[in-house]
């Protein structure tokens, strides 16, 4: 049976560190590092994350607010709002809570954000910083906590096949680029599978470390794992579950119990990647502070 790989201890370790960053800030300038996110709609999904990550902030220490529009808001209320919070020094890191309603340009939304306080890495000039390996850019917060988890669970990534089942600017590509980077935890060969891959699991069976992130519930079976490999499932999907009393039950991209019998280690759903998700997100928003801190502040 494979090795569970915790990310609540993981994350719990991690959102220390940042308390204790934050609490620096505030005994040395008075005040500790801001978030600001904005909300579009009620998705239940986006209302659960962004009530996670304002939760998160204050068990940080952090400041954190919340702002919620309505669901069919227009761009320009949306991008005058950005606009305000980008001059407001108060505020270090700003998130827009992804995905947003299909009347809203979601690329012009996401770069409407300063490189500086893109504390989700969305913005075009993160992205490109990330490909240079420039590490004052921010990195999405769900890849980048894919690879924290990783190095702290002992998987050295040197030489390795990683396969990536998903190609999304949120998490699919992210990961392939943080993985074949030129770091000793790194320098992996990346395969990126999709949609249109054909013969999938020819290639997933060829993963030392699989990473599936194609949204779809317990799509990867235990014929597309290699025996001894680590999978990192990052899906959070919404399975109807009669006996549960909310009348479903979260399930992974992965068909855990078939799958993990094979694996060296494996992540949980719920439990693994998602902790990780905000305790990089937290990490962020204190870089993002010390980043753009006037000096001696």
């Amino acid at each position: 049976m494979a090795k569970v790989i915790d990310g609540k201890s993981v994350a719990a370790a991690l959102r220390l560190r940042v308390a204790a960053a934050a609490a620096g800030f505030s005994a040395r300038v008075g005040r500790p590092p801001g978030l600001d996110v904005v909300l579009v709609g009620d998705d239940p999904a986006s209302q659960v994350y962004v009530r996670n990550k304002g939760r998160a902030c204050e068990e940080a220490g952090m400041r954190s607010t919340i702002h919620r529009l309505p669901v069919d808001v227009t761009q320009e209320a949306l991008l005058s709002l950005l606009d305000g919070l980008m001059v407001d020094e108060r505020v270090d890191g700003v998130l827009v809570q992804l995905p947003l309603p299909k009347h809203l340009d979601e690329q012009a939304v996401t770069d409407r954000v300063v490189p500086e306080k893109d504390v989700d890495g969305f913005h075009t000039l993160n992205l490109g910083k990330l490909t240079q390996e420039d590490e004052t850019g921010f990195v999405a917060c769900t890849p980048a906590g894919i690879m924290e988890l990783l190095q702290r669970s002992g998987v050295s990534l040197a030489g390795k096949h990683v396969v990536v089942l998903g190609r999304s600017l949120i998490v699919g590509k992210p990961a392939a680029l943080l993985a074949m980077q030129r770091k000793a935890w790194a320098n992996a060969t990346v395969t990126v599978c999709h949609s249109q891959t054909a013969n999938l699991p020819a290639l997933t069976r060829q993963a030392d470390v699989l990473i599936a992130a194609i949204g779809k519930a317990e799509f990867v079976t235990a014929d597309m794992v290699k025996p001894g490999a680590v999978v990192i499932d990052v899906g959070v999907n919404r399975v109807l579950d009669p006996s549960k009393k909310s009348g479903y039950r979260l399930a992974g991209d992965v068909h855990f119990a078939t799958v993990s019998p094979l694996c060296e280690k494996i992540t949980p759903v719920p439990g693994g990647v998602g902790p990780m998700t905000v305790a990089m997100l937290m990490r962020n928003t204190v870089k993002a502070r010390r980043q753009n801190a006037a000096p001696g502040a």
